[in-house]
């Protein structure tokens, strides 16, 4: 009991950590009246290259950093408490695909906040329980669904604002899906359910080679005794 709970709390530092970077730098740049938004991505274009790097970390406004602050915090903890051996390799490279695919297919314009990672991490632990086929693997893409079912439809211009980056949100969906695919023989996996009779099959060729081993040793000892 004490190593879960240990486990899970664990699992919320690195969460609770970028969004206290977050929230610092939201803070600043509002105390110092400064902007960041062009640290966002800007498709195409040179200078929105560094984006890639730095757009998750700015927000346009406090609304804004808190609509994503709950359900960044939980999908992050999700995988860093399920997939803890290889969350950060997840967690990279959902961050630098979903802001290159941004660069790439993104219209003009500054691309800024977390949204994006919030929908690679959802289709990646959605994704992942599914292929996996291991049960508290599949409860949890069960639960995604329930939570955060409705966020598909704002990857699709038709359904999204004219102020929200749905290629942002198209871009960190694939990203996830693609780390669902290709990290599928890394971390958890479906136990094997005939590895227990296999243990015991062996074990029970071990003391049977045992017994006609000792069963030997004992003929031995009596011829010698005849002889």
């Amino acid at each position: 009991m004490k190593h879960d709970i240990r486990r899970m709390a664990l699992a919320a530092v690195i969460p609770l950590f970028l969004l206290f970077i977050l929230y610092i730098l939201k803070f600043l740049e509002i105390g110092m009246d400064w902007n960041f938004t062009q640290l966002g991505v800007y498709p195409m274009e040179q200078r929105g290259m560094f984006g890639i790097f730095a757009h998750p970390l700015v927000h346009s406004s406090f609304k804004h950093l808190l609509a994503n602050t709950i359900p960044l915090f939980f999908l992050m903890w999700c995988l860093f408490y399920f997939y803890r051996h290889i969350a950060p390799y997840i967690f990279f490279a959902i961050w630098i695909g979903c802001g290159t695919l941004t660069f790439l297919i993104g219209k003009p314009g500054w691309h800024i906040g977390a949204s994006g990672i919030i929908y690679g991490l959802a289709f990646f632990l959605f994704f992942s329980g599914i292929l996996r086929k291991h049960v508290p693997l599949i409860a949890i893409s069960l639960l995604i669904t329930f939570l955060y079912g409705g966020l598909v439809w704002n990857m699709f211009p038709q359904f999204a604002k004219a102020t929200t980056s749905w290629e942002g949100h198209l871009s960190g969906a694939i990203a996830g899906t693609l780390c669902a695919i290709c990290f599928m023989g890394y971390g958890p996996q479906r136990p094997d359910p005939f590895a227990g009779e296999e243990e015991e099959e062996d074990t029970e060729e071990e003391d049977s080679e045992k017994e006609d081993s000792d069963h030997k040793a004992e003929e031995d000892n009596s011829t010698f005794k005849k002889q």
